[in-house]
């Protein structure tokens, strides 16, 4: 049986499907555009692969090496990405919406304009990842680290943050109406401007935080 991978320029590339890991690390310097809607490519070795504009929804990409890989412009939508290894990786405007990125490594990655809304977060490592204008409305963000990661003007409407690490973090101009802040670290962030309408920070520690004030 084959297994196609498909192109934007057209272009198809047909292997077997017992191969089929194989075939797209090995073709993973030019992964541009390729449609690997629904592949299982769990454990495979990604890192610095292009995949830019490639479509992913719904793929299996769980414990994938992908560090340093470009996905810009990706859909990954309903992706399994849970524990997968994107550390560096460039996710600008990726569509992220509903995927699993459970206990992933997304340490210096790059996920600015990224639509991470409805995706599972929860004790992912995103230690000073630059998330700028993302858009993580209803995320799941539970115990996750975002020590000194960029989220200014970040939409973070209705996220669950509880228990995470926001130490030092850069959340000016941020959405935060309604999310659950509760026993955050929040120590030396930066909340300029930041909506906190409806905010739930019990238990918070807020301490040298800026532009808000500790709570009594």
């Amino acid at each position: 049986m084959k297994h196609e991978i498909k192109y934007l320029d057209g272009h198809v590339v047909e292997v077997e499907a017992d191969t089929f890991i194989k075939a797209v690390e090995a073709h993973k310097a030019n992964l541009i555009g390729a449609n690997l809607f629904r592949s299982d490519l769990s454990r495979s070795d990604l890192s610095r692969a292009n995949l830019a504009r490639a479509n992913l929804s719904r793929a299996d990409l769980a414990v994938a090496a992908l560090s340093r890989a470009t996905l810009a412009m990706a859909n990954l939508a309903e992706a399994t990405l849970a524990m997968a290894n994107l550390a560096g990786a460039d996710l600008t405007d990726a569509d992220l919406a509903g995927a699993d990125l459970y206990d992933a490594n997304l340490a210096g990655a790059c996920l600015r304009g990224a639509n991470l809304i409805g995706a599972n977060l929860s004790m992912a490592n995103l230690t000073g990842a630059y998330l700028a204008r993302a858009y993580l409305a209803r995320a799941n963000l539970f115990r996750s680290d975002l020590s000194e990661a960029t989220l200014a003007m970040a939409n973070l409407y209705d996220a669950t943050l509880s228990r995470a690490n926001l130490a030092g973090a850069d959340l000016t101009g941020v959405n935060l109406f309604g999310a659950d802040l509760t026993d955050a670290n929040m120590t030396g962030a930066n909340m300029t401007d930041a909506n906190l309408a409806g905010v739930n920070l019990t238990w918070a520690n807020t301490t040298g935080a800026v532009g808000l004030k500790p709570q009594k």
